[in-house]
């Protein structure tokens, strides 16, 4: 196993900061529990620098402030994998933010690399073989195996070779630029905590159901998150969304109706029964004019001609991609598409003033976009 240093009390990680405060780049990694529990942390922040991997226990260090100028300091690049979640995650927990960032999963998007999880890269370019059941372990939990601790340093310890190995390979195609603009948006991102607004929103489908199972569907969620929160379990443990669906649209209002959809299982019928079908019938039960209504965005007038531009800007992707290796909803995604099918830029300018659009699209689409939407005209 490669040899790791375990951070585990708040003096230590202040002493380790320090000493990193003069490193030109870093590699970091976090550990979750979300598959386990019903409010995600993060368990374990995996760190290493040009000579050592090191691990930080954030269920033992009572402050982990210290690693805030670490990540914020711009003369140090912060090498990720997949950075989405963890800067996301250290807002969250810590209001940690990052500044100058080197995301080894993006910068394969634009090497047209398909297999780009790590665990892929680490087998390719180090013949390094990664045990994939401790992507669905409990983190929470302590002691830490030597299984996965191991687990946990590979993560890092090969990041900063595999952005060498990325970095040429992305100078040598003049892409460097594109994939730098890329990371400094993903920097970016926040955590998004919607505590007010209506679970319904976030579930898949519920766009497609009519008001009285809205309201059903609503009361359902908010009993299992209830139940989640009680338990600490996540909710997909508690019950699966096909299940809530399924009693959403079904509406049972009794337990033997329930039983009958089978949308529970016999252990789960026992023990949230009787709750399930409490919520369904305040459900409907909910006046008419309280019933919920599905947010929809108002699709502005558009022309008759932007549909026909859609297609053929699709189309052009098709073939910008084929050119670029570049995977096509990487390359140009179905909003900008349609954001750019509206406003019909006529010239570079025009384009430049469309929302959404990169500078590296620019580079590498202005042409083919202009001489696709002039031939729809």
């Amino acid at each position: 196993m490669i040899e790791y240093t375990l951070i585990s009390d708040d003096a230590d990680l202040t002493t380790r900061c320090d000493l990193l405060k003069t490193e030109k780049e870093l590699a970091f990694d976090l550990e979750a529990d979300s598959m386990h529990h019903f409010k995600e942390k993060v368990c374990l922040i995996q760190v290493a620098d040009s000579t050592d991997s090191f691990l930080v226990d954030p269920l033992a260090i009572n402050d982990l402030s210290a690693l805030g100028p670490v990540f914020e300091d711009p003369a140090i690049t912060k090498v990720f994998h997949g950075a989405d979640f963890d800067i996301r995650s250290l807002d969250r927990d810590f209001n940690i933010h990052i500044n100058n960032l080197f995301d080894t999963e993006i910068a394969c998007r634009f090497l047209g690399i398909q297999k780009r999880s790590l665990a892929a890269l680490l087998e390719k370019h180090f013949g390094l073989h990664v045990d994939k059941r401790f992507q669905k372990t409990d983190w929470s939990i302590r002691p830490l195996s030597k299984e996965m601790i191991s687990y946990s340093v590979n993560d890092v310890a090969y990041l900063l070779e595999l952005r060498q190995i990325l970095t040429k390979r992305l100078t040598d195609a003049g892409r460097l630029a594109w994939a730098e603009e890329e990371f400094e948006i993903q920097t970016r991102v926040r955590y998004e905590n919607n505590g007010n607004d209506p679970l319904f929103l976030k579930f898949k489908g519920a766009g497609k159901m009519g008001r009285r199972s809205l309201a059903v569907l609503e009361k359902l969620l908010k009993l299992r998150q209830k139940i989640a929160n009680e338990k600490d379990r996540p909710l997909f443990k508690v019950m699966g969304s096909e299940s809530i669906t399924q009693m959403a649209t079904s509406r049972p209002e009794s337990l033997n109706q329930l039983k009958q959809t089978r949308a529970l299982s016999p252990r789960q019928l026992d023990m949230y029964g009787n709750h399930c079908v409490k919520a369904i019938t305040q459900g409907l039960e909910l006046p008419e004019k309280e019933l919920p209504v599905y947010p929809r965005r108002r699709t502005p007038g558009v022309a008759m001609e932007v549909p026909e531009r859609i297609r053929a800007l699709k189309q052009m992707r098709i073939s910008a991609s084929n050119r670029t290796g570049i995977e096509p909803g990487v390359l140009i995604n179905n909003t900008l598409i349609t954001a750019i099918a509206i406003a019909a830029p006529k010239n570079i300018d025009d384009l430049k003033q469309v929302n959404g659009i990169r500078n590296w699209q620019m580079e590498a689409l202005t042409d083919d976009i202009l001489r696709t939407l002039r031939m729809c005209a």
